[in-house]
């Protein structure tokens, strides 16, 4: 169930379909007479294995690109496709599914629970997902062994470093082995060399075969993916690749 293939450094296979395609995506929030589009018709395809960071200044639509992509909104207008499948006509259960097992999400807060344990915090997907315990503790064990933090599995979150609640936040977005990581503001709250310890573990990720999108204002990061997506006014200003 949870094994995963080597990428093979961020080449996607020949001949794969892509993981996700927008086709005219657009977002309009409106306020009494007032419409403003966050998304003013996004056409994006992202293949697997890639590593994807999406930058612009604030009120560019980043946040509302990763709500759609995350499933935790829907366009206006327009197509979102996930592994071909037409997001659209999911249903509410089907979508909550999606976002269990399919997407893992990593927030700038983190978004831990701080009265239950680091352990019991990653494992709560797999118990929601249905997951037998010895497989969901073999599971746990190895997110926390692949994190670097085996020795901090019981501890709860208020007793460990911001970096630390990180790495527990990654791990638990990686529990149901999902398509696509998205990360919003992964090092917004830890301090410079926490920050680069989480770029470097994204790194490794990706080198594993993972998709990862991040949303950040961190140079650092942007220069450390492999493609960076630029949005201005909620339209793709430039798709550069390195």
């Amino acid at each position: 169930m949870f094994a995963r293939k080597n990428g093979g450094g961020g080449s996607s296979p020949a001949g794969n379909g892509d993981l996700i395609r927008l086709e005219g995506v657009r977002k309009t929030y409106r306020t009494g007479s007032v419409s403003v589009d966050a998304l003013a018709g996004i056409d994006l395809a992202i293949r697997e294995n890639e590593f994807v960071a999406v930058v612009g200044p604030s009120g560019s639509g980043k946040s509302t690109l990763m709500n759609i992509l995350g499933c935790l909104d829907t366009p206006t207008e327009g197509a979102y496709r996930l592994r071909g499948e037409e997001v659209g006509g999911f249903s509410a259960d089907r979508l909550a599914e999606v976002r269990n097992k399919r997407i893992g999400f990593v927030f700038q807060n983190f978004n831990l629970l701080p009265q239950i344990s680091a352990y019991e915090n990653v494992e709560m997907p797999l118990l929601f997902g249905g997951v037998g315990a010895k497989e969901r503790r073999l599971r746990v064990e190895q997110l926390f062994e692949q994190v670097a933090l085996s020795d901090r599995m019981k501890h709860r979150p208020t007793e460990l470093s911001g970096g630390q609640m990180q790495r527990v936040a990654i791990a638990r977005a990686l529990a149901c082995e999902p398509d696509i990581l998205l990360a919003d503001e992964p090092t917004g709250n830890l301090d410079s060399g926490s920050g680069r310890d989480i770029v470097h573990l994204f790194e490794e990720l990706w080198q594993k075969g993972h998709t990862l999108v991040l949303i950040t204002h961190d140079a650092f990061i942007a220069k450390r993916t492999r493609r960076v997506l630029t949005l201005h006014d909620g339209r793709i200003a430039s798709d550069e690749r390195t």
